[in-house]
């Protein structure tokens, strides 16, 4: 697992295309706000938190109709499933590599696109912990997602379809979230709820991947 792991980063650091163009994304959608809904400062920070988390996620969804495709059509996949890791395992460090390589250098912009729409800087630690809980919910959900899509026509279109209402959730308590910390409150409860569905997500997904990658 660790090998694979490792080979995922060093394909990601030899081809950073992907993780550029989600971070150019990123921050490109939220600087567009401005222009969809007027300068005014209070309207801009008032629709922050939900802009952030739904660029975020659109962003980390761009890798991942890619993410098996390309080990299934050179061989490699039919490799990893013989390699006697379970196919569970095989999901998982998919996801954490997604992650890495796409999850954390959203979290990471996320002070551009927080400034972009006029978040309060004090909600800014609570948009990085609510995107980095829901991005990584979002890798662990879409390699599943990716593994069920594998080899379907319009794959990359039913991507979106399966995975995004299953992050409505995540969405919903990150963007409260960072709307509590921008307005003093305890953002402390809705980052725990993010993080039990991410702890709920954990083990099931990467069984289901495993399972659509047998052919189960």
């Amino acid at each position: 697992m660790r090998a694979l792991l490792a080979r995922e980063l060093r394909l990601a650091l030899r081809h950073p295309a992907d993780t550029l163009s989600a971070v150019l994304f990123f921050v490109l959608v939220a600087a567009l706000f401005p222009f969809g809904v007027g300068p005014s400062p209070e309207l801009l920070a008032r629709l922050a938190p939900g802009a952030l988390l739904a660029s975020a996620l659109l962003a980390a969804l761009l890798p991942l109709d890619r993410l098996w495709g390309a080990d299934a059509e050179d061989g490699t996949l039919d490799q990893l499933l013989l390699s006697g890791l379970h196919p569970a395992g095989l999901a998982a460090a998919k996801a954490l590599a997604h992650w890495l390589t796409t999850g954390l250098p959203l979290v990471a912009a996320t002070p551009v696109a927080a400034a972009l729409l006029n978040l309060p800087v004090e909600a800014w630690g609570a948009a990085l912990a609510a995107l980095a809980l829901a991005s990584a919910l979002l890798s662990v959900l879409g390699t599943a997602g990716a593994a069920l899509t594998l080899g379907a026509r319009r794959g990359g279109v039913l991507l979106p379809l399966l995975v995004l209402p299953l992050a409505i959730p995540v969405v919903i308590f990150g963007a409260a979230a960072i709307e509590a910390a921008a307005t003093g409150l305890q953002a402390r409860p809705y980052l725990l709820l993010a993080a039990a569905l991410l702890a709920l997500a954990l083990p099931l997904a990467p069984l289901a991947a495993g399972a659509a990658l047998r052919g189960e």
